[in-house]
């Protein structure tokens, strides 16, 4: 088994519950729904799908919401825009048919943000300018690269603190859409500061919906707010495609690592995403650098990689899958394990001593009794070398740590206040079902107030004689 996970965007390459299944077959953990496509008609036939896929192969995945977020696009342009080094365009308020070069843009408020001075870039960075006058509602342009400029294009305005919300009338839309179907973790996109994530809770919150919440960090605000972002939401998401718009691809890497860093260091599960395979949207094999980004996302230290167009729209889907489990495989065969943090809390302590212990006695896997899925994720913060696994009462809280590294989900069990019981219940069921050869050994987490939240004080060891002695006790 593999412990990074492999996200995948679902769209018309593989919309179909066979489709589905392959993929899941293939190694796939989570499945996104780009909610910037699409309606809720369609995702709604896509989640029962996934769901139905799910349960007939007995494999838990989590679906994820990528909700659209305040998209900054340039209006509706005639054929393709010709531009040159050293042309002047106009960023305005309003549509002037009569002018190809004067621009607008979804956000018009946005002007009034921007200085002379300040740089703004268009299709993903690949067009950019700098501001040369300010007047009357308009920003005139001066291109510093050559450049073709189509319809709805992205903008990025990397020098300038852009003061909107998070937010849009349609996300919340969507929201109440995710509520209804139980999505299990949701995207925020163009988070900036912590009160995004809070604006968003509150609006979850009138739906009873409680996710995970996932940032995507994709501008410089975001990134100088890490800290903040990442303490408030539940997991983020290096965006790379808009950072790499905003700083330029050469800073990548860095940036990267260091949001994964941090992301470990918090015990965040983070995601790598853009351009892992973008090959293979026409071509059956990966480039070497492709192959080697993913490794390297690997020993970063994500959670999780994710594809994009490449399952989305791409020729071969299930191939790119395949290409992300084998390198994954193949990198956790020398993989740093055991990584060092100061604990944060009491279970967090008593996590580090079973992930030491199990180490330390050659055990085969850990198993972590969870409600909320934080003692299973305390665990995984640590590396280590043996594998996770997750027994929960909640399905909820199982399908959001097939996100998180290392942890593989069990089975859910009855809720229980005796851990005893728990215990007996759960050793017995491992046993009747052949889940394990009884000479497995594991060391457990638990609490002594079981079923209860952040109450994990309990570590036991498990073997043949260990198993026995709790099968003594009759439930």
């Amino acid at each position: 088994m593999r412990r990074a996970k492999i996200v995948v965007t679902l769209g018309p390459a593989t919309s179909k519950r066979k489709m589905i299944k392959t993929l899941i077959t293939t190694g796939v953990n989570v499945f996104r729904l780009n909610f910037s496509h699409g309606d809720h008609k369609m995702h709604a036939r896509t989640i029962r799908k996934i769901r139905q896929a799910s349960a007939e192969l007995g494999k838990e995945v989590a679906i994820l919401q990528d909700i659209s977020g305040p998209k900054v696009r340039i209006g509706k342009i005639e054929g393709v825009l010709q531009l040159h080094r050293g042309d002047v365009v106009v960023l305005a308020k309003e549509p002037e048919p009569t002018d190809p070069k004067v621009l607008d843009i979804s956000y018009p408020a946005i002007i009034d943000m921007v200085d002379v001075g300040d740089e703004v870039y268009f299709s993903d960075g690949t067009i950019r300018t700098v501001v040369i006058d300010k007047r009357e509602g308009r920003l005139w342009l001066k291109l510093l690269t050559d450049g073709e400029l189509s319809s709805h294009k992205g903008v990025n305005f990397p020098t300038t603190k852009i003061a909107i919300s998070a937010i849009t009338p349609k996300d919340e839309e969507d929201l109440a859409f995710g509520a209804k179907h139980d999505i299990d973790i949701v995207a925020l996109s163009f988070v900036q500061t912590k009160e995004d994530i809070q604006k968003a809770k509150a609006i979850m919150k009138k739906s009873d919906f409680d996710p995970m919440i996932i940032a995507k960090i994709e501008t410089g605000m975001a990134l100088e707010n890490l800290h903040e972002i990442m303490e408030e939401s539940h997991g983020v998401m290096v965006a790379r495609g808009d950072l790499g718009a905003e700083f330029g691809v050469t800073k990548l890497p860095r940036i990267q690592k260091r949001i994964i860093a941090e992301a470990n260091r918090m015990n965040k599960p983070s995601i790598t995403a853009t351009q892992m395979l973008t090959s293979m949207k026409e071509n059956p094999f990966p480039t070497r650098a492709e192959v080697s980004d993913i490794a390297n996302a690997v020993y970063d230290g994500t959670d999780a990689v994710m594809l994009s167009d490449e399952t989305a729209v791409g020729k071969y889907p299930v191939q790119a899958v395949q290409v992300l489990h084998d390198t994954i495989k193949d990198v956790e065969k020398e993989y740093p394990y055991f990584k060092e943090f100061h604990p944060e809390n009491s279970s967090d302590a008593v996590a580090k001593a079973a992930v030491q212990l199990a180490f330390n006695l050659k055990k085969e896997a850990l198993v972590a009794f969870t409600t909320s899925g934080y003692s299973a994720k305390a665990l995984s913060r640590y590396r280590p070398s043996v594998h996770i696994y997750a027994v929960s009462h909640s399905l909820r809280t199982h399908r959001k740590l097939s996100l998180v590294w290392g942890v593989h989900p069990l089975f859910v069990m009855q809720k229980s206040d005796n851990p005893s019981k728990l215990l007996y219940k759960f050793v017995k069921k491992l046993l009747d079902e052949k889940r394990i050869s009884p000479d497995k050994r594991f060391v457990v987490t638990m609490g002594s107030a079981s079923g209860k939240t952040g109450t994990t004080d309990l570590i036991r060891l498990l073997n043949r004689e260990g198993m026995a002695s709790v099968l003594k006790y009759k439930f």
